[in-house]
C-alpha cells in the first residue's frame, strides 16, 4: 500500500460543494455517481476488501459537517465508513445484473449523516459477480470519483488530514465559522451583484425555467423510481474509425451521438436543435473539491450529425473558447450559497437545469485501466453512470422529462450509459433501447446493450 502525505488543507467547504449540499436538503434528493463491474470468472474477495478499505482513505473518506451558524460555511470531516462492503446472501441469473445495479440505487446515501458510500458484490449463478460503488455526487464528481477508484485499486490511499467528526467545540466552532462568516462580507456583496447582473441578461430563460419548479395540479405518481437505464459496449477501433471518417473526434462522436438520441426522444426546439449540457472538469493536482467543474452548453442540429461531425466539433471548439467569460458569470452568485434559503432553493430547479429541454452529458474519456480491477483483476465489462435518488414520476414529469448520456474508454471498450424518461410514455429499458439503436446504426456502428 502507498500512503500518499496530501499538504495541509482548508477543510472548508467550497462554495459549488456547499450548493450541491443545499439543493440536496431542499428537494430531498439529489444525484449519485455508480460504478458498475461485471466479472464472469471467479472474484478475488480478498482484493475486493484491500479495495473497499482503501475507498475509505481518499477523496471519498469524507463527509460534511454543518456550520453552527445556519449561514456559515459548512465544513469536510474524516469518515471512513461504511465498516464493510456488502455481499448478497443468494445468487441470481446474469442476466439480472441491471436490475440488482438499479436496486442498488435505491439504499440509502446521506453526505452528511452517511454512508456517503456504499460498496456491494452480487454472486452470479454459475461463477462470476457483479460489484457496484455508488457515492453521493457532492462528495466527488465524475473525475474525481474515477480518481478514487484507480487509487483505492493500485493500492493508493490518501492522508487528506481532515479532522474527525464533532472534534471542534461549540464555543471554537462560533469563533471560527463567525470569523468565516466576517471575512466572506466582501465576496457576498459581490456576488449579490453578479446575481442582479444575471437576472437581468436571462430574464426570459429564468421565467421559462423557474415555471417548471411549479409543484404539479396532479400526479402520476409519488413513489420513488428508477429512472431506465442501459449500457452500451462498442469496439475502440470501430468507435474511432467512425470518428474519423465524419471528420470529428471521440468526444465529437459522443455529442453526435447523444443529440441523435435527443432527436428520437423528442428533446429538440422548434427549430428541431438539440441543447447539450457538459460539464467541464476544472480539478488540478491536490484538488480535494467534491465538484471542481463548471459547465458549457452546446446547440446542435441532430439530422446533420451522422453525416458529418465538422460542426460539433467546431461548436465544441468555440464553446470551450467562450467558457472564461460564461464561467465568470455562472460561478459569481455562489458565495450567497450560504444564505439562500430552502424554500427558494427548490425554486431554482427548473433554472438549474436551464430552459427547454437539456440533455445531460458527461465524458469520461480514457479511464485509468486501474478504475477496471476493483480485485485486482479486469472486469469483464465496466460502466459508470449518474442517477438521481428518491425521484418521482411528477417530479420527472414537471422537469419535462430527463436524458442523461455518460461515456468512457477503457479495456479496448467505448461504453455509453443512457438514463431517459418520457413524459406521458410507457417508460421502461425496452423503450429507451429502441432511441439507441437506430442512433447507433445512422452512425455505424453496433454495440452490445446491457
Amino acid at each position: 500500500m502507498t500512503v500518499v502525505e496530501q499538504a495541509a488543507v482548508d477543510n472548508t467547504l467550497d462554495y459549488i460543494d456547499q450548493a450541491s449540499f443545499l439543493g440536496l436538503r431542499a428537494l430531498g434528493r439529489g444525484p449519485l455517481a455508480q460504478y458498475i463491474w461485471v466479472y464472469e470468472h471467479p472474484i478475488d474477495m480478498a482484493g475486493l476488501r484491500r479495495f473497499h478499505r482503501n475507498l475509505g482513505h481518499g477523496l471519498l473518506g469524507r463527509r460534511i459537517e454543518r456550520s453552527v451558524l445556519p449561514f456559515g460555511r459548512h465544513h469536510w470531516v474524516a469518515c471512513t465508513s461504511p465498516a464493510d462492503l456488502e455481499i448478497a446472501g443468494s445468487e441470481r441469473p446474469r442476466d439480472e445484473v441491471t436490475d440488482w445495479v438499479d436496486e442498488q440505487i435505491r439504499h440509502p446515501i446521506d453526505p452528511e449523516w452517511g454512508p456517503a458510500w456504499r460498496l456491494a458484490v452480487q454472486p452470479l449463478t454459475g461463477g462470476g459477480a457483479a460489484v457496484t460503488l455508488i457515492a453521493s455526487h457532492t462528495i466527488c464528481d465524475g473525475l474525481a470519483f474515477s480518481m478514487a477508484v484507480a487509487d483505492a485499486a493500485r493500492g493508493v490511499t490518501r492522508d487528506l488530514g481532515y479532522p474527525p467528526p464533532n472534534s471542534r467545540t461549540r464555543t471554537r466552532a462560533l469563533l471560527a465559522d463567525g470569523r468565516e462568516v466576517l471575512r466572506a462580507i466582501p465576496d457576498v456583496a459581490r456576488a449579490a451583484a453578479a446575481a442582479v447582473r444575471l437576472a437581468g441578461t436571462n430574464r426570459d430563460d429564468l421565467s421559462s425555467s423557474a415555471a417548471r419548479s411549479a409543484p404539479l395540479a396532479t400526479f402520476r405518481g409519488s413513489e420513488p423510481v428508477t429512472v431506465p437505464a442501459v449500457a452500451v459496449f462498442i469496439d475502440d477501433v470501430a468507435w474511432d474509425a467512425r470518428a474519423q471518417a465524419l471528420g470529428g473526434t471521440s468526444n465529437s462522436l459522443f455529442a453526435g451521438i447523444a443529440a441523435r438520441i435527443g432527436q428520437f426522444m423528442g428533446r429538440v426546439d422548434d427549430q428541431g436543435w438539440v441543447k447539450l449540457s457538459f460539464p467541464v472538469s476544472e480539478r488540478t493536482e491536490g484538488d480535494t473539491r467534491g465538484n471542481a467543474l463548471t459547465a458549457m452548453t452546446l446547440t446542435v442540429d441532430p439530422r446533420r450529425v451522422s453525416d458529418s461531425l465538422t460542426d460539433v466539433r467546431a461548436e465544441i471548439k468555440r464553446s470551450l473558447a467562450a467558457l472564461a467569460e460564461t464561467r465568470n458569470e455562472l460561478l459569481a452568485p455562489l458565495p450567497l450559497t450560504p444564505l439562500i434559503p430552502k424554500r427558494l432553493a427548490r425554486s431554482l430547479e427548473g433554472l438549474a437545469l436551464g430552459s427547454g429541454s437539456p440533455i445531460g452529458c458527461s465524458n469520461l474519456g480514457p479511464l485509468d485501466p486501474a478504475a477496471n480491477r476493483p480485485d485486482g483483476t479486469d472486469a469483464d465489462y465496466v460502466w459508470v453512470r449518474q442517477m438521481e435518488s428518491r425521484i418521482t414520476p411528477d417530479i420527472l414529469d414537471r422537469l419535462g422529462g430527463s436524458l442523461f448520456v455518460a461515456s468512457g474508454r477503457v479495456h479496448g471498450t467505448v461504453f455509453l450509459t443512457v438514463s431517459g424518461w418520457e413524459v406521458g410514455k410507457p417508460n421502461s429499458k425496452e423503450r429507451l433501447a429502441t432511441h439507441i439503436r437506430p442512433a447507433l446504426e445512422d452512425f455505424g456502428l453496433t454495440g452490445t446493450i446491457e
